[in-house]
């Protein structure tokens, strides 16, 4: 079958591809040639890590069975492509959350494991692959493995931030976090300079379960470095909000013939962004999707970017460079003429995953995202890959789109591991872009 419902969240390569079922994957995978599949989960990926265009996608969202929940111990089963969002919808009425939430509850479970995705509690819970307890994958010689930290080990987490290349994920069984509130009791702290931040990010990180911290990517002169840091735990059990808040209502049906989110509409919104929160540390008690998931409010945001689709470039460098090199990222882009609207700055822990392709580790991570402007993009993503690496930093592959192979050896010494345990039959436009160019 081909459709145009594959494409991945950046946009940046849109054109119709070929894709089969799970089931039509397990009759075809005998007879698969070298590098003819890729799992595909719901897009959520940014860059060309969710596809194979020489080849066919494993539609795996298809499959949405919970297979169990125990409220007893907290303990998930479901298929590959339940999303993030129904396994909130099954665990929260039983006071359970999940320990590790990304910034939509829109991928799959399988999307999660492959991506090894974090949150905002990183310095607490680590990434989501050290909460899975165990999953099953159908390999194309028709082997079917249960994984686990103890079964078929090298194989698990090599599955754990492997981007569906060590075949396709069936089932996971995840442990969920019990809380006493889905929502949360939030701490907003507004700084005005970086210097203020990495001041209190120790502390603040020491006290509460989850800490994000926005930045006004475009402030200039005295106004640098200014944002707002979003701490926050789960509130008690007398909280009043409803479980499950109402569902989204908003949607962007088509993308613009122009970038919305260009400089002047950014500049606007980052004053009223950071005016609107007090002088000071104001608390409050906050919806758990507005905390977490804020933009699964609006449906298709990615469109506001407009046709050419947008670039997300996230990074991780040393504690002891964060200071010095978080403001000349920024300052970099802004004076590219790039505007960035989701500048997002967070310090990883040190909690290893064991997956050998894991993004997070120690140190600070910085998101930013760009309307794709062409080559003067690229050429700014290769500038900051350059500021990154150089401070022994990495770049992160799932939200990638054009790193070159050096930067994706560099960042990630152990990919040959991960080759030697790759389904052959597996293969993605990112891993020939990067791995499968470099020497073996």
């Amino acid at each position: 079958m081909t459709s145009t419902g594959f494409d991945s969240w950046g946009r940046i390569d849109r054109r119709a591809r070929q894709s089969v079922s799970p089931d039509a994957y397990e009759n075809l995978r005998e007879s698969a040639a070298p590098g003819a599949f890729l799992p595909f989960g719901n897009g959520r990926s940014y860059g060309d890590s969710c596809h194979n265009d020489q080849g066919k996608l494993i539609e795996s969202r298809v499959r949405t069975r919970i297979l169990g929940f125990d409220p007893g111990t907290g303990i998930i089963a479901c298929d590959a492509g339940v999303t993030l969002h129904s396994i909130l919808e099954t665990a929260i009425p039983h006071r359970f959350f999940l320990p590790v939430t990304p910034g939509t509850a829109s991928v799959t479970v399988a999307g999660a494991v492959a991506n090894d995705v974090h949150g905002k509690n990183h310095h607490a819970r680590g990434t989501f692959g050290r909460h899975v307890r165990g999953l099953t994958l159908l390999r194309s010689n028709g082997e079917m493995l249960a994984c686990s930290p103890v079964e078929n080990r090298e194989l698990f987490y090599a599955t754990i931030a492997g981007m569906g290349l060590t075949g396709l994920i069936l089932s996971v069984d995840l442990q969920l976090m019990k809380v006493p509130s889905a929502h949360i009791q939030q701490h907003a702290i507004r700084f005005d300079t970086l210097a203020d931040y990495f001041g209190m990010v120790e502390t603040v990180d020491a006290e509460h379960e989850y800490s994000v911290a926005w930045i006004d990517q475009l402030a200039a002169g005295k106004r640098v470095g200014r944002g707002v840091l979003l701490a926050g735990d789960h509130a008690d059990a007398s909280c009043e909000f409803p479980d499950m808040p109402r569902a989204r209502r908003l949607s962007v049906p088509i993308a613009p013939p122009f970038n919305l989110l260009n400089t002047m509409t950014l500049k606007a919104f980052n004053e009223l962004y950071f005016r609107k929160e007090k002088r000071g540390e104001t608390v409050k008690t906050v919806k758990w999707p507005g905390y977490f998931h804020p933009l699964d409010a609006i449906g298709n945001w990615n469109r506001l970017y407009g046709p050419k689709g947008l670039y997300q470039h996230q990074s991780v460098y040393p504690s002891a460079d964060a200071p010095y090199l978080t403001p000349r990222l920024l300052e970099t882009a802004r004076k590219a003429g790039h505007a960035s609207f989701l500048t997002v700055l967070k310090k990883f822990g040190s909690q290893q995953s064991g997956g050998l392709l894991s993004f997070p580790r120690p140190g600070f991570t910085l998101t930013l995202d760009f309307a794709n402007q062409g080559e003067e993009t690229l050429k700014l993503l290769n500038r900051l890959d350059a500021m990154v690496v150089e401070a022994g930093g990495a770049i992160n592959p799932y939200k990638d789109a054009r790193m070159s192979p050096q930067t994706f050896d560099f960042s990630f010494p152990r990919w040959r591991e991960l080759e030697e345990l790759r389904d052959p039959a597996m293969v993605s436009n990112f891993w020939k872009r990067t791995a499968l160019s470099l020497p073996g």
